[in-house]
């Protein structure tokens, strides 16, 4: 039996919530269990130097933890002059996640920044953040669409959305919360299209190695949590 009580492909409860930041162009506060993330997307007219002249825009994240986000305080990455290493990872994995299903032509020059603030870690903090920053994109989209500012189609080609699984006492088990998280035999990250695409797949074994089977046994849970993660983003913003 997991600490939580839940069955080896049961998630925790999920709630996404819209429209929670007065003044950014689309947000959401995303919630894992215990673990939530305030997402907000910001429309800015001008994209990358890198871009310039392309006719193409950009999607980019933002992801950061409040001090008392976790048991202890952690000090503010502002306060050393850079973000760890850790930020910068999962910042980036967020913005590749959110530009695989964004046709980046259709939002002409400008770029998109979504922030990931967590203001609650129990687990799952980066696979909260890619669910949640999926639907503050879609509303920043509506937002732009309804300003006149896009190129003919919807730019957004597909849901998005990221689920963590592992290995806990020699069982595959989906959504980890912090306890097993920090005792898991083998700690994985998926990130899956609405149309079940894989966008990314992170494994580590933190012990052993993990065998094939066990990796399908994982890409199996995903696959049913991200659908599950996916049916609550349609929901979300019907």
């Amino acid at each position: 039996m997991r600490p939580s009580k839940r069955a080896a492909d049961e998630m925790r409860k999920v709630t996404l919530e819209r429209g929670v930041v007065r003044y950014a162009e689309g947000s959401c506060m995303v919630s894992f269990g215990e673990t939530r993330v305030l997402c907000a997307a910001t429309v800015e007219e001008k994209g990358p130097p890198w871009l310039r002249g392309t006719g193409k825009g950009w999607v980019t994240a933002e992801y950061s933890m409040l001090p008392r986000a976790t048991h202890e305080r952690t000090r503010r990455e502002v306060t050393s002059g850079k973000p760890s290493g850790r930020t910068q990872e999962i910042q980036r994995l967020v913005g590749r996640s959110l530009r695989a299903v964004v046709d980046l032509t259709a939002i002409g020059e400008r770029q998109i920044v979504v922030d990931c603030d967590v203001l609650q870690a129990d687990g799952g903090t980066r696979t909260a953040s890619i669910t949640g920053a999926w639907v503050a994109l879609h509303d920043a989209l509506k937002w732009m669409e309804g300003r006149g500012m896009l190129k003919g189609t919807n730019p957004l080609k597909d849901h998005v959305a990221a689920v963590s699984c592992g290995i806990v006492a020699g069982n595959p088990v989906i959504d980890l919360d912090y306890v097993e998280d920090s005792g898991a035999q083998t700690d994985a990250n998926f990130v899956i299209t609405g149309a079940g695409g894989l966008v990314e797949v992170q494994g580590t074994a933190e012990g052993a190695p993990f065998s094939e089977d066990e990796l399908m046994a994982l890409l199996k849970l995903a696959k049913g949590g991200v659908g599950q993660l996916v049916a609550l983003q349609k929901a979300a913003v019907a």
